[in-house]
């Protein structure tokens, strides 16, 4: 079942399920993408890029962009339809990082993990080395 929340568009209240959007807003993004796709289906413009498409059918490019990530515009039959890396900028076709960023990330992810790993090996040799000594007061060694 979905939760209560307000339309990120026009803040109605609305149900949130597989939308994220208010129903009257999803029929006006419905209605846009109608405009999106019969645009870039003709051949003369197949080749347009992000900023000829929202032009040209007067939609914004955040929204152009959402439908690429959701692969209901196949980024494969529309190539100059790209968007920008969330970290660098450079154009990507679909997901939210480009190749270089992800792999960075995944380096930086694998160095942490090893330094932890370090970290907690070295907390353990420390650990076994401390010793502790309970001294009995009665049968304390008298000189």
């Amino acid at each position: 079942m979905g939760e209560l929340a307000n339309c990120p568009n026009c803040g109605e209240l609305f149900v949130k399920g597989s939308q994220d959007v208010c129903r009257k807003c999803f029929k006006e993004e419905e209605e846009k993408f109608d405009r999106v796709y019969n645009f870039i289906r003709k051949k003369k413009n197949r080749m347009a890029t992000m900023n000829e498409v929202s032009e040209g059918t007067d939609v914004e490019k955040s929204l152009i962009q959402k439908w690429l990530r959701q692969k209901r515009i196949h980024a494969g039959s529309f190539p100059n339809l790209t968007y920008g890396c969330e970290r660098c900028g450079e154009q990507i076709y679909e997901g939210k990082l480009c190749e270089n960023c992800a792999d960075q990330l995944k380096t930086d992810i694998s160095q942490d993990e090893r330094q932890k790993t370090i970290a907690e090996l070295e907390q353990e040799k420390r650990d076994r080395q401390q010793v502790y000594f309970n001294v009995d007061q009665e049968n304390k060694w008298r000189n």
